[in-house]
């Protein structure tokens, strides 16, 4: 029975997470602010540093071989 009522209590606050958004307030959200990352060049350096130190698969373009002394 417990099984039970913790099974609904779960779901009902799962679901009451769930919201939608009203068409005047996509205009809030579609600020660069809320973007990951607001300056894209940055990121894209950022991401390319990562990934010529990293030495990992998927670098894109980046070349080296790990010291980042591309």
């Amino acid at each position: 029975m417990r099984l039970k009522w913790l099974f609904v209590v779960l779901c009902v606050v799962g679901v009451s997470g769930c919201v939608t958004v009203s068409p005047w307030q996509r205009g809030n959200l579609a600020k660069s602010e809320m973007s990951w990352s607001p300056d894209a060049l940055e990121s894209t350096l950022d991401g390319h540093i990562y990934f010529a130190k990293e030495a990992s698969s998927g670098g894109g373009a980046a070349a080296g071989g790990g010291c980042g002394c591309n």
